[in-house]
């Protein structure tokens, strides 16, 4: 991987983003893309669109959803105690302990960075009762401790609607593996943005266009509003997957999905067949290991938004392993990024605009 990919990468990965809270990180991807492309703009959505050829009247859109789940302040007490709810899925038992950051700027105009240091509290193991020791804690029961003497002090910080996260930091790890909260989806954001960089623009008969799509852990929200407005023949979604080759996963569940063994192509019928022809026809004649998955219903991915805009999208769906999905410590390959990021380049400059995607 490039030394300026992976420090983007590492960029993105901690920059905050939670779900509806995605503006410092939509900057950040529209600096590192706008020299590379013929177009830039984002939405009234928070969506990030960048394009090559975007007048070409043949359009393929690549989308990766760059918000993470997340918590957001909903009370806090007289003594200074915050209580949240979740932004997305979370396991209320990995919260327990956490390290956290509550950020009162992600709003301003422009976002910031600047955060607020806190940590995820919990009645100690020492005075629980036999009952509550079996229960699975909710999030009612946790509280997030910043330091604060009492609700002024609290107040003068934080408000009520402030986003909040894990604490972001990524670690490198042997085997070309990396580790950090929100493998979900900013590789996939990562992948498409990467993919329209290394894309050719003199192979390219069509338009080309990568969107770091919004709220897609709210219910897919970002890539159905960018979809309709790009109005695209063909929409891949590159978004993670589970990896079965770790301890609990069940192959006859998932498949066999290993890290560093490829990008995951999906068959089924949120994907249209000849897009996924296309697809291993482009990693066979570029030399590119890919594993195949299937799945047989709408997937819960952005690829499920774009097949049903307007009158139907030949949809795809490009997934990258990634092990304890949705947790602070998910795991992925570089190596399996970047093979993803070639794919998709050769995949937009192999497009014909006399070529038929209707099955």
């Amino acid at each position: 991987m490039e030394a300026s990919a992976k420090s983007f990468f590492k960029t993105v990965l901690e920059t905050p983003s939670p779900s509806g809270y995605e503006a410092l990180l939509q900057r950040k991807v529209r600096d590192y893309i706008e020299p590379h492309v013929d177009q830039v703009q984002g939405d009234f959505h928070g969506n990030l669109i960048a394009a090559k050829n975007p007048d070409a009247p043949f359009r393929v859109m690549l989308a990766g959803h760059g918000d993470q789940i997340g918590l957001i302040v909903r009370y806090i007490d007289d003594e200074g105690f915050i209580y949240a709810t979740q932004i997305g899925g979370w396991d209320p038992m990995i919260l327990t302990g956490q390290r956290v950051t509550i950020w009162p700027n992600l709003v301003n105009d422009p976002p910031t960075d600047e955060g607020i240091f806190g940590i995820i509290g919990k009645k100690p193991i020492h005075k629980l009762t036999d009952e509550e020791r079996k229960r699975v804690p909710k999030m009612q029961d946790l509280w997030i401790d910043i330091g604060a003497k009492d609700k002024d002090e609290a107040q003068e910080k934080i408000r009520v609607g402030d986003p909040i996260t894990v604490q972001l930091q990524t670690t490198e790890m042997p085997n070309n593996r990396i580790c950090a909260p929100a493998m979900d989806d900013k590789t996939g954001m990562w992948v498409v943005m990467e993919a329209l960089r290394r894309a050719d623009s003199s192979k390219l008969k069509i338009g080309a266009f990568a969107v770091s799509t919004v709220q897609e852990e709210l219910g897919l929200r970002g890539a159905r509003t960018s979809a309709f407005g790009i109005d695209p023949q063909i929409g891949i979604a590159v978004d993670v997957t589970f990896a079965s080759d770790c301890p609990t996963m069940d192959k006859k569940d998932e498949g066999e999905i290993k890290l560093g063994e490829g990008p995951v192509i999906y068959r089924g019928p949120n994907m249209n067949h000849r897009v996924v022809e296309q697809l291993l026809s482009v990693a066979g004649d570029a030399k590119i290991d890919y594993q195949l998955a299937a799945d047989g219903r709408a997937t819960g991915t952005d690829a499920n938004a774009m097949q049903i805009s307007r009158s139907g999208v030949a949809a795809g769906l490009v997934s990258i392993p990634n092990r304890y999905m949705h947790t602070p410590v998910e795991v992925v390959s570089l190596e399996d990024l970047d093979k993803a990021a070639d794919l998709l380049a050769r995949f937009l400059e192999s497009i014909d605009p006399e070529s038929s995607f209707i099955q």
